[in-house]
């Protein structure tokens, strides 16, 4: 009898467990994420790059970046989004460095949770040097944790970042 209570309860939670279920892949489905306006994710950076190379340390800093949703893509059969994002990232090593990207993001769904991007643009810089930097780029990904907030990482030049996105 003794053997029996443990199995029972077992056999109970395996019978009232739900089915455990993968991520669907979504690349195929033009148009198939979620629907936003405007991302924003304020992050934590890791600066390398100028104006952040010249730094006594190694450039930690923060920064927020905005993205305006403005088209669901260029490929008609890939499940892409297309933004313009925005930022500032800034270390205060030195004499506090800023670095002020402009870019595009192209973003690719591959899943419900699941998203690839890559981000070319430019970028305004402060600190010793204020300087125009005509190419800057990053590759990242996402996940969201719900449908509307998720964990970002980003690399590239002239820093790396993680943080977390709200798509509003």
């Amino acid at each position: 009898m003794r053997r029996l209570v443990p199995l029972s309860a077992s056999l109970v939670f395996l019978l009232a467990a739900p089915a455990a279920r993968a991520d669907e892949s979504t690349i195929r489905a033009f148009g198939d994420h979620t629907r936003y306006v405007f991302e924003i994710e304020p992050h934590g950076i890791l600066g390398f790059g100028a104006p952040f190379d010249d730094l006594p340390g190694v450039g930690l800093g923060l920064g927020v970046r905005g993205t305006l949703h403005i088209a669901n893509g260029f490929v008609p059969s890939i499940n892409d989004s297309v933004g313009v994002g925005f930022g500032i990232d800034f270390s205060p090593d030195g004499d506090g460095r800023v670095l002020v990207p402009i870019v595009l993001q192209w973003n690719f769904w591959l899943s419900r949770h699941w998203s690839v991007f890559g981000e070319p643009g430019f970028a305004i810089t402060s600190g010793v040097a204020q300087s125009f930097d005509p190419f800057v780029f990053y590759a990242g990904a996402r996940y969201l944790f719900t449908e509307r907030i998720g964990l970002t990482m980003r690399v590239g030049y002239p820093d790396a970042s993680v943080g977390v996105s709200f798509l509003l």
